[in-house]
């Protein structure tokens, strides 16, 4: 029942991508709305895991905490210029490799600051 559903939402929009007029910006905007939405969403659950660990973060060490901010710092500037380094030549693999080191710098602080 569930899958139908879905189907039957995805054929909807495909419809309207086909043979409405304009359909092409109509699938442009609902795709940007998804994608803001989503990146709201992902703003929103930092927030509140920061203001969840707030006496965590508040004992990192000013380096410590430097590499966390900048590791999220640099995963938003991935984020802004995925378009950019995707349509350059090694960009992609730039791209994932500096993911990597982000992720791998947070899981790093975390582990140490939760490490007794």
């Amino acid at each position: 029942m569930r899958v139908a559903r879905n189907v039957g939402i995805i054929l909807l929009l495909a419809l309207g991508v086909a043979f409405v007029p304009g359909g092409g910006n109509a699938a442009d905007t609902v795709l940007t709305a998804l994608t803001m939405g989503f990146l709201a969403a992902i703003a929103w659950l930092l927030y509140t895991v920061s203001r969840q660990n707030r006496l965590t973060l508040a004992t990192l060490s000013d380096g410590r905490r430097a590499i966390l901010y900048g590791a999220f710092g640099l995963i938003a500037l991935l984020i802004a210029g995925t378009d950019e380094m995707f349509n350059t030549g090694g960009g992609t693999l730039a791209w994932i490799l500096l993911l990597g080191v982000a992720a791998a710098a947070i899981w790093r602080v975390w582990l140490e600051a939760n490490t007794y």
